[in-house]
């Protein structure tokens, strides 16, 4: 009987990496020579190929404003707040965190738990849209096929913002 168990549970492992598919992105928050510097909103998002809402996967705003005053501007990143956004209440536990400073930020979505377990196989975008106070708006696409094939390499797509946006790299790892 022990021996089916190490049996289960040894196939049980070996099984795992096929399912622990991520999406691994490297984004570039880049420092504005301006007079008045707010950190952007931004928020990330998939689309289908029809560029229809798949799933959100990020959203930093200003938490720490008194009486959740934050949530205002949301809608200033008009792209998300008309696919998805305007049917959230904030904070959404796992999705909405605090902005971020200028720099490069890493940040990894697996299968394991949250927005990508239950998307299935297809072509995507993943989408990020940017907006600040006193500032620009900017949207950057991505397009990645999900899963990654069981067993191939790591595929990596990068696109680059013109302004609120810097290097955007988008690594699907099987």
């Amino acid at each position: 009987m022990q021996l089916r168990y190490s049996f289960a549970l040894a196939a049980a492992t070996v099984a795992l990496p096929g399912h622990a598919a991520e999406l691994a992105l490297k984004l570039d928050i880049p420092r504005l020579a301006v007079a008045e510097y707010h950190k952007p909103y931004v928020a990330i998002w998939v689309e289908k190929s029809d560029q229809t809402f798949a799933t959100n996967l990020a959203v930093w705003y200003d938490l720490k404003m008194k009486n959740n005053e934050g949530t205002k501007w949301l809608k200033d990143m008009r792209a998300w707040w008309r696919k998805s956004g305007r049917d959230l209440t904030m904070p959404v536990d796992g999705l909405s965190s605090a902005t971020r400073a200028p720099g490069e930020h890493t940040i990894t979505f697996n299968t394991a738990k949250g927005p990508l377990a239950n998307l299935p196989a297809g072509d995507y975008q993943l989408v990020i849209e940017a907006a600040r106070e006193v500032g620009g708006r900017e949207v950057v696409k991505v397009p990645f096929q999900w899963p990654a094939k069981a067993g191939a390499a790591a595929t990596a797509v990068t696109a680059k913002g013109e302004h609120e946006l810097g290097a955007v790299s988008l690594t699907v790892k099987p």
